[in-house]
C-alpha cells in the first residue's frame, strides 16, 4: 500500500501529538534528582554538618519542581539512635526546586539526627526521585554550665576527691588492690595499685580519708602482695586474682613476670614507705618493713636474661620463657623501670644497661619540632601523653637532667605539642579547641586505643589533660573546667571523669580505668604541691640510683 506525502505528514503529525500527551502525563524523560544540600547556608561534601544549632534551617535543591502534597511522607527527620521522629515544617521556593525544612521543637544537645528524603517524592510532572537522600546532623554543644561554679582550687579539690573513690571506694574487698577497670570483677592490676597507692598517700595528705584509714589500706595491700600475690624473681604480673593472688594472663604469652608493670607498684609503694616515716608507730614501722622487703625482692638484673644482654627485658613467663622477648627500650612510658632497677639495694643494673637498652646510645632522640616546639625524644608528635606521666608520678622532671636530654623541656613539649594539636585539630574532629583536647591511651567506641596525633579518631581522654597539670597547667585548667562545667551531664560521674568520650561519633564512655584515675590525683597534686615529687626523690636509694644513670638535679643532692 502507497501513501501519498499529505497523508504521511498526517500520521506523523498525530503521533507526535500522542507522544507528546503521554509525555506531559507522566514524563518519562523527565529526570528528578536531588542536587545539593545546605544547613544553616553551610554546604558539605559528604553531606555530614556537626555543631548544628538547635533550631537549623535545612535547603535541598531539586532538578524540578516538587509536589507538595508528598512532602509530608516523603521527608522526614529522625533521632538518629532511637528512630524517634521531629515534626517539620516545609516551604518551597525559587518555582518550587528549593525545598526548605525546619524543625517545630528544638533539637537536643549533642545528638545525631538523620534527614532522609526517600524515592516517594514526586515532581509535579508525577516522576519519583531518582533514589533516597540521607543527610546526617550532629547537634552542637549545649554550652550552658551543668553544674554551679566554684573557685579553680575548690574544684582541683573535688576532682582529686572525687576520683579517689575509684581506688576507696571500689578498691577489691580482699587484697585492697585497684581493679583493673569498673567492670573487671576480680582482676586488679599490679601498676594501678602503684598509682592507687600514691592516690592513698594524697588522700590521707588532703584529708579525704584519716592518716590511720590510709595505713590500714595499705597494709591490707601489703600483706596481700607478700603473702598471696604470685611473684616471678620477685616481680609482679601484670593482672591478678584480687581474691587468691593468682596470675590473670594479659595475653596468652604474658601470663608471668611484668617488669615495668612492677615498677608502677614499687614508685608507689616506696613513696607510701617516705610518708607513713614515724619512728614510734608500731603499724607504721611494720609497713615499712613490709614495703621494703617486696622492693629488695624484686631482682632488677635478672631481667637482662640472667646477664647474659645489656638489654633489659618487659617479660618473663613460667611457661614461655622469654617468648615475648620485648626489650624495655626508650622514649616510652617505662623510664622509671630503669630509675628503680639502677636503685635497687640487692640486684642493681648498670649504666652500661641503661645507655644501651633504654636510651639505645642516644637513638631514641627527636630532636624535631612540632609546632615550633622543639621535642628532645621520643616518635614524631611525642606518642600518646601517658608517657610524660606514669614515670614522673614519682620522679620529679624539674630541672633534670642526662645526657639524652633536659626532661622539664621533654615533658613540656610534647604536652604542648599534644594540646596545639588538638587545638589546630587537622582532622576536623568535633569538639576539640583550647578548651576539650587531650590524647592519650584509653578506651573507644568498641575497644582500646593508644591515641596520640599519629593515631588519632577524635576520642579526647581527660586524663591526658588533667595528667599534664604540671606542664600546661594553664591549659590543662581551662580542660578541667570545659570538661566539668559544659559536659559534665555526660561525663561526669561517681568516680570522677569518665575515660574517654568522642563527640564526633556522639559516644561516652561509661568505664573508668585504674592506670587512667591515678594520674590525674597524682599530677594535679604534684602541680599543687609537689608531694609525690618530693617523697619518691627522698628515697636514698633513688638518689644514688639515678646519679649512678648520669642524672642531675638539685632533687638529687
Amino acid at each position: 500500500m502507497t501513501m501519498n506525502v499529505p497523508s504521511l505528514l498526517f500520521v506523523l503529525a498525530l503521533l507526535a501529538g500522542l507522544s507528546c500527551k503521554q509525555q506531559t502525563a507522566t514524563d518519562p524523560l523527565e529526570s528528578f534528582f536531588y542536587r545539593a544540600v545546605q544547613v544553616d547556608g553551610q554546604s558539605s561534601a559528604n553531606q555530614t554538618f556537626r555543631g548544628v544549632r538547635a533550631t537549623p534551617i535545612i535547603t535541598l535543591s531539586f532538578s524540578a519542581p516538587v509536589q507538595k502534597d508528598a512532602l509530608g511522607t516523603s521527608v522526614r527527620l529522625t533521632q538518629t539512635s532511637t528512630a524517634q521522629t521531629v515534626p517539620l515544617s516545609y516551604t518551597l521556593s525559587v518555582g518550587d526546586t528549593l525545598l526548605t525544612i525546619t524543625p517545630q521543637q528544638p533539637l537536643k544537645a549533642f545528638t545525631a539526627y538523620t534527614v532522609e528524603v526517600l524515592p516517594t517524592l514526586l515532581s509535579q510532572r508525577q516522576t519519583a526521585l531518582n533514589s533516597t537522600i540521607s543527610v546526617n546532623l550532629t547537634t552542637a554543644l549545649d554550652s550552658t554550665d551543668k553544674f554551679a561554679r566554684i573557685s579553680d582550687d575548690a574544684l582541683l579539690d573535688l576532682v582529686q576527691k572525687q576520683t579517689f573513690k575509684y581506688f576507696w571506694d571500689f578498691g577489691h574487698p580482699t587484697s585492697g588492690m585497684a581493679r583493673e577497670r569498673n567492670s573487671s570483677g576480680d582482676v586488679v592490676t599490679s601498676g594501678g595499685t602503684g598509682f592507687g597507692v600514691m592516690a592513698i598517700v594524697t588522700a590521707v595528705n588532703r584529708n579525704f580519708i584519716t592518716r590511720q584509714d590510709g595505713l590500714a589500706r595499705l597494709q591490707k595491700i601489703t600483706n596481700f602482695l607478700a603473702n598471696n600475690a604470685k611473684r616471678y624473681h620477685g616481680a609482679f604480673p601484670h593482672w591478678l586474682n584480687g581474691a587468691t593472688g593468682a596470675t590473670i594472663p594479659f595475653s596468652q604469652k604474658d601470663d608471668g613476670a611484668d617488669l615495668v608493670e612492677t615498677s608502677y607498684l614499687m614508685q608507689g609503694l616506696l613513696t607510701a614507705r617516705q610518708y607513713f616515716n614515724s619512728s614510734t608507730n608500731a603499724d607504721e614501722i611494720a609497713l615499712r618493713k613490709s614495703i621494703n622487703a617486696l622492693w629488695d625482692g624484686v631482682e632488677w638484673n635478672w631481667f637482662t636474661k640472667s646477664g647474659a644482654e645489656t638489654n633489659l627485658y618487659w617479660h618473663w613467663s613460667p611457661n614461655y620463657n622469654w617468648d615475648m622477648n620485648l626489650p624495655v627500650r626508650g622514649w616510652n612510658e617505662a623510664l622509671i623501670t630503669y630509675v628503680l632497677a639502677a636503685s635497687s639495694n640487692t640486684t642493681p643494673i648498670s649504666k652500661t644497661v641503661y645507655d644501651a637498652s633504654w636510651a639505645q646510645n642516644g637513638r631514641m632522640a627527636n630532636g624535631n619540632s612540632y609546632y615550633g616546639i622543639k621535642l628532645p625524644l621520643g616518635p614524631a608528635y611525642g606518642g600518646p601523653l601517658f608517657f610524660s606521666q606514669y614515670s614522673f608520678l614519682g620522679i620529679n622532671p624539674h630541672d633534670l637532667k642526662d645526657t639524652y636530654a633536659d626532661y622539664w623541656q621533654q615533658n613540656t613539649a610534647h604536652s604542648q605539642i599534644n594540646y596545639t594539636y588538638c587545638k589546630t585539630n587537622p582532622k576536623g574532629y568535633a569538639g576539640y579547641s583550647a578548651d576539650c583536647w587531650g590524647l592519650t591511651a584509653s578506651d573507644q567506641q568498641n575497644g582500646y586505643s593508644a591515641h596520640e596525633p599519629n593515631n588519632d579518631n577524635g576520642t579526647i581522654s581527660p586524663t591526658a589533660a588533667l595528667s599534664s597539670m604540671p606542664y600546661t597547667p594553664t591549659e590543662s585548667m581551662r580542660a578541667m573546667r570545659f570538661f566539668y562545667y559544659k559536659l559534665g551531664d555526660k561525663i561526669w560521674k561517681e568516680q570522677g571523669f569518665v575515660d574517654a568520650f568522642n563527640l564526633t561519633n556522639i559516644w561516652f564512655a561509661d568505664s573508668f580505668l585504674a592506670i587512667d584515675q591515678g594520674p590525674i590525683i597524682v599530677m594535679i597534686e604534684n602541680q599543687r604541691s609537689g608531694l609525690l615529687w618530693n617523697l619518691f626523690m627522698s628515697c636514698p636509694e633513688v638518689k644514688k640510683g639515678m646519679k649512678g644513670l648520669g642524672f642531675t638535679s638539685p632533687n638529687l643532692n
